[in-house]
């Protein structure tokens, strides 16, 4: 599996709780512009309509070397799940605070797949609290390495 696109501010403003692994409903035209790198998932979300999934402001830039069939880069796609994967999903969504959001979008056999998770947003504060983890972890590396190499 190889990482196509990462929505690296959804794990900055989401406290991430479940994912799931869903395929996506794609156009010609959009897969050979993602197999170009030309997609965005920065604020991409999932919503449940009427049984179903669907991904939207996935930013999925056009293909240049497209004839007259040309598609719209944040037109909303089907994401491709069971049933129960759906109503779980729906579940979750439902509870005040929680979101959908789309953290990656990956190829997994030939076929362009998207991780989507639910989590509850993230205050400023736990944002700070984040940032002081990491450099606390960070310092402690490079404390280990430098007392390793005497």
């Amino acid at each position: 599996m190889s990482d196509i696109a990462t929505n690296r501010k959804a794990q900055r403003d989401y406290h991430i709780t479940e994912t799931w692994e869903a395929g996506i409903a794609l156009r010609g035209t959009e897969v050979k512009s993602i197999r170009a790198g030309k997609i965005n998932l920065r604020d991409a979300f999932v919503r449940i309509d009427k049984g179903e999934a669907w991904l939207y402001n996935c930013d999925i830039q056009p293909w240049e070397s497209a004839s007259h069939e040309q598609h719209e880069p944040k037109r909303t796609r089907k994401l491709l799940l069971h049933r129960r994967e759906i109503e779980k999903m729906h579940a979750v969504s439902d509870i005040k605070g929680n979101a959908l959001v789309a953290l990656r979008a990956y190829w997994k056999n030939g076929n362009v797949k998207v991780e989507v998770g639910a989590g509850k947003g993230k205050s400023h504060i736990d944002q700070r609290e984040d940032v002081k983890k990491r450099d606390q972890k960070r310092e402690m590396d490079r404390e280990m390495a430098r007392f390793n190499k005497r």
